[in-house]
């Protein structure tokens, strides 16, 4: 790939091969977050450019808050993986991928300093600005590849993004006791919960019946709007908080 003049007036380049053109003709209309797992900043990048990785990303934010671009915006980058929103599976081709230094879960998950956090919210409003990415299309990698992928993680700062105008979010309900659905319920309640995560945007079929993938996409949605308790179990804390993100939407988009 030939060198690019930044499309981010704060980033600099170091390009990446591993992209291609966006399939079908389509416009990026959804913003994916990400955390690189890997043992330094330097690691990743160097894998994120390298052509045998297979793997890249539009945007790097390191710790420190420099921002590199990888990947011209209307190329095709390699980011998400096996991934679908809203029925829809090519994520890597409707979507721009921001790659946020952090080694993961595997690797102590640390903290995500201000740093990076303030130089991630500037690039985010910018993408956002310049291709109308809504805010219920800002989203992480666990959303649209639920149990396959974790990142950016619980800690990960999704209540700051939306104060600044980045992402769709209400203040989650606290846990709390009460009537809970989890694996091996069956019935209408069941149905509807897995009609209402779809509709948010989940890949999940409404069958009526609680199963694994189920609770794998109900760990998905605890890890991005109610982390303080992800264990797949459908309380009504999970309900609620699911319940008030859907009324908060201006529409449902088709």
């Amino acid at each position: 790939m030939n060198p690019f003049a930044a499309e981010y007036a704060r980033a600099r380049v170091d390009p990446s091969p591993n992209c291609g053109k966006r399939r079908g003709g389509v416009r990026p209309d959804a913003l994916i977050l990400h955390y690189t797992g890997m043992e330094s900043a330097e690691a990743a990048q160097k894998r994120l450019c390298a052509p045998d990785s297979e793997v890249s990303a539009h945007y790097l934010v390191h710790e420190d808050g420099n921002v590199v671009q990888m990947v011209r915006e209307e190329a095709r980058a390699w980011h998400a993986g096996r991934s679908s929103w809203r029925g829809v599976e090519d994520v890597n081709s409707f979507s721009i991928g921001i790659e946020i230094v952090n080694p993961g879960h595997d690797k102590g998950y640390p903290d995500f300093p201000e740093p990076q956090i303030e130089a991630l919210i500037a690039l985010c409003r910018d993408v956002c600005r310049r291709h109308a990415i809504p805010p219920q299309r800002v989203l992480g990698h666990s959303d649209v590849a639920p149990g396959r992928k974790v990142d950016p993680g619980e800690k990960f700062p999704w209540d700051r993004l939306a104060r600044e105008g980045v992402g769709h979010y209400v203040p989650p309900a606290p846990p709390c006791a009460g009537k809970a659905l989890a694996e091996g319920d069956a019935g209408q309640a069941v149905a509807e919960l897995q009609a209402t995560l779809a509709a948010y945007g989940y890949g999940l079929d409404e069958t009526g019946v609680y199963d694994g993938r189920t609770a794998v996409v109900v760990s998905a949605f605890q890890r991005h709007f109610r982390p303080a308790r992800i264990d797949g179990v459908a309380d009504p804390s999970t309900r609620d908080t699911l319940a008030r993100l859907i009324a908060a939407l201006p529409q449902i988009p088709g």
